[in-house]
């Protein structure tokens, strides 16, 4: 029986912008994710991991290669972890985004042809390569606790497949950056161990910026699609 220890990456510059950066290179952690990074890998070294994976883009990376310093491990890339690839609407500001095509993080997790046809990769598309990456680590890693650094949307993706959540719950679903999605694997089978977990002092800092910068975007969101409603 071992852990498989979801990691979402230190807070990133795209973080506390209102641009949808997708697999844009360049995006790297700010001080606060940095400092973010370090304190998880000091967490985590009571967990006994075995392997680091993560995610090719920069901040996932980098979040990976501090917590390794920590626990005393490399860094395995593996592009199964990678962002969600947002094709046309890479670079899009939420406001410009929302103008024109209404709510899009809806739509995605509902599997709207919109989101194809725009070039995105669809939820179905992000569950298959991270159940397959989970695969590959109960085969590759058994009883072992591995932890993968990713982004926000694959952690969601293996959420929905352990609970199935409707598309409005994880559209609702906000997962903190530099925070813990802790499944436990047994005979084949997974249960949720924990979802937001961190360092006991960030619960004492209330919302976190980036915490709230993405709340805010919903509201804005929600706000302006029933405004034109009316």
């Amino acid at each position: 029986m071992g852990l498989i220890i979801f990691l979402r990456h230190g807070q990133a510059l795209n973080n506390t912008s209102r641009v949808l950066t997708g697999r844009t290179p360049g995006i790297s952690l700010t001080p606060k994710g940095v400092n973010q990074a370090n304190e998880i890998g000091k967490f985590l070294k009571s967990l006994d991991i075995s392997h680091i994976y993560a995610s090719p883009i920069e901040r996932a990376h980098m979040t990976a290669q501090i917590v390794g310093d920590h626990v005393g491990l490399p860094t395995t890339v593996d592009e199964r972890l990678y962002e969600l690839e947002m094709g046309k609407f890479s670079g899009m500001l939420y406001d410009d985004l929302f103008d024109k095509h209404g709510n899009v993080f809806l739509k995605f997790y509902q599997g709207d042809p919109e989101i194809e046809e725009n070039g995105v990769e669809t939820f179905a598309q992000v569950k298959n390569r991270v159940l397959n990456m989970v695969d590959h680590v109960t085969q590759e890693h058994p009883g072992k606790n591995v932890l993968l650094v990713t982004h926000m949307d694959p952690i969601k993706a293996i959420i929905s497949n352990v609970l199935n959540l409707s598309a409005q719950s994880l559209f609702e679903l906000i997962i903190a950056n530099a925070s813990l999605t802790i499944l436990r694997e047994e005979q084949g089978k997974f249960s949720l161990s924990a979802i937001n977990a961190m360092n006991p002092d960030r619960y004492n800092q209330g919302r976190s910026e980036e915490h709230t910068s993405e709340l805010q975007s919903l509201r804005h969101l929600v706000c302006r699609l029933l405004l034109e409603k009316k």
